[in-house]
């Protein structure tokens, strides 16, 4: 477990990465072009069920949180704490204040929609590939993806975790939502993401004290 000896440089960048997934969220969704696939899958499933998108997700994750006890506790720290309550409830947050100043018509026209979406998308890749490369813990969703990865030799990280996500679209589907273009872009460019920051950001100028 990945609690102890942590660098604090690192937890800050994962604490601040989450919150910001939470906060960028807050903007995708209204832009009507899909959000990540685990979100995809987590909305559709609180609306049905009459919750908000952080009391869903946490309650997932503490359900998934059980099964990577049992089979990788070495995925488990402080990233995985952070993602499991900060992002759905940080959407939640901001999802309000952005009722208060936003205007009922902002997202209406297609151009402020795709300028929105596509800073958006950017910041969204880049904060959630910044706290899985931090390597502090995942949380219990994509820890799954670094489970099945680890388990077999044949296909690299960024393979399995397409294939993942993959799947996870079809579960959104199945409660009757619809692929946006960004759940399908953020499918594809997550797992390539995390390897490159992994490599070129976090190890290189936060790497961890020997």
């Amino acid at each position: 477990m990945k609690f102890f000896h942590v660098d604090k440089r690192r937890l800050v960048l994962v604490v601040v990465s989450v919150i910001l997934m939470g906060f960028f969220l807050s903007f995708l969704k209204p832009c009507g072009f899909g959000t990540d696939p685990c979100t995809v899958m987590n909305l559709a499933i609180s609306e049905k069920i009459g919750w908000t998108l952080g009391n869903w997700q946490a309650a997932l994750n503490c359900i998934l949180f059980v099964f990577v006890v049992w089979l990788g506790r070495d995925q488990i720290g402080w990233g995985t704490i952070a993602n499991m309550f900060l992002v759905g409830y940080s959407f939640d947050f901001f999802t309000m204040v952005n009722s208060f100043w936003l205007p009922e018509d902002a997202f209406e026209t297609m151009a402020v929609r795709v300028a929105v979406a596509a800073v958006t998308l950017l910041g969204f890749v880049v904060a959630v590939s910044a706290y899985m490369a931090c390597d502090l813990g995942t949380s219990p969703y994509d820890a799954v993806a670094f489970l099945v990865a680890s388990r077999q030799k044949k296909l690299p990280f960024r393979v399995v975790r397409i294939l993942y996500d993959a799947f996870v679209c079809l579960v959104a589907v199945l409660f009757g939502t619809r692929l946006g273009v960004i759940t399908i872009a953020m499918a594809l460019l997550i797992g390539p993401v995390v390897t490159w920051m992994k490599e070129n950001v976090v190890e290189k100028y936060l790497p961890l004290k020997k």
